[in-house]
């Protein structure tokens, strides 16, 4: 669990659990233009079967004593400029994390697994077409 900046509420402690961050980035993720889609995993592949959405696939989180840190693994469209998207990425994830959570990120890490063309159909990646977040 992962605390919000407000330690002083009154009313009590709040905590957010690391896979309610990682669906928040997920999604942020796959909004961006130029993002074909993110990586899938063996894990989120029998999640898939049991019938759960899998929101948090290409995503990894790590909160220690010297802060908070996301690797997001994704795939990107052919043609796009891809330091812009990366930046794109890390300011969406960011933003959104905190304006839903007001938890703020040290580091949001972006790796390129690769680029796909249009013509790409059959590729093991998770678009935002599956997620129903359309660009």
């Amino acid at each position: 669990m992962i605390e919000t900046s407000d330690r002083n509420n009154p009313l009590g402690e709040i905590k957010v659990s690391a896979e309610v961050l990682e669906v928040i980035i997920g999604i942020a993720t796959l909004e961006c233009d130029g993002v074909y889609g993110m990586k899938k995993g063996f894990s989120s592949d029998i999640r898939t079967m049991l019938g759960h959405k899998d929101h948090s696939r290409g995503v990894t989180l790590e909160a220690d004593e010297f802060g908070t840190s996301v690797d997001v693994y994704c795939y990107f469209k052919y043609g796009v400029n891809v330091p812009k998207i990366a930046r794109e990425i890390q300011t969406n994830v960011k933003d959104q994390v905190y304006y839903m959570t007001e938890v703020e990120l040290d580091e949001v890490n972006v790796h390129i697994l690769g680029i796909v063309p249009d013509q790409t159909t059959a590729i093991d990646v998770l678009t935002a077409v599956d997620l129903g977040v359309e660009n």
